[in-house]
C-alpha cells in the first residue's frame, strides 16, 4: 500500500511502520482518530521511535493535544537506539525499553471498564501526527 492509498485509520492496519503522509491526510486521520477515541474510556499507547527522547516528545505532544494529564516516566533504557514506549493512561505510567527491529509509529489501543465492550488498536500512525 502506498502513502496515496491511506484514506482512513483502517488503511494502516496491515503496516509495520507508519507511512509518510501529506498534511491533508494527517488532518483527516487525526479527525477520524479523535472521533473513534471519544467512544472509549482510557487508552494504552505504544510508540516505536529511533530514540527515547523522540518517544517522550511524541507522548508529550499527544498529552497536550488530547488534554491528558502528564503521565510519569517510571522506566527508561540507558543505552541509545530504537525504543518501544508503552504508556498506560489508567495507571499514568510510561515505560520505555530498548527494542531493535521495530518500525516507527504510534499505536493507540482503546479500553473500557466493562470487559464486554470492544477494544480497538489504531496505527501505526506517523510520529508527527500530533504536531499540528
Amino acid at each position: 500500500m502506498s502513502q496515496h492509498d491511506i484514506q482512513s485509520l483502517r488503511d494502516l492496519n496491515e503496516l509495520r511502520t507508519a507511512p509518510v503522509l501529506k498534511k491533508q491526510q494527517k488532518e483527516k486521520l487525526l479527525k477520524e482518530l479523535q472521533m473513534e477515541m471519544a467512544k472509549a474510556e482510557w487508552f494504552t499507547l505504544g510508540i516505536m521511535a529511533p530514540s527515547a527522547n523522540q518517544s517522550l516528545m511524541t507522548i508529550r505532544q499527544i498529552e497536550r493535544i488530547l488534554v491528558w494529564p502528564p503521565m510519569e516516566l517510571v522506566e527508561a533504557p540507558e543505552e541509545e537506539g530504537p525504543v518501544f514506549l508503552k504508556a498506560n493512561q489508567s495507571s499514568g505510567e510510561i515505560r520505555i525499553r530498548h527494542e531493535e527491529g521495530l518500525g516507527e509509529g504510534i499505536l493507540i489501543s482503546s479500553h473500557h471498564t466493562d470487559p464486554t465492550e470492544p477494544t480497538f488498536t489504531w496505527g501505526p500512525l506517523p510520529l508527527d501526527l500530533f504536531n499540528s
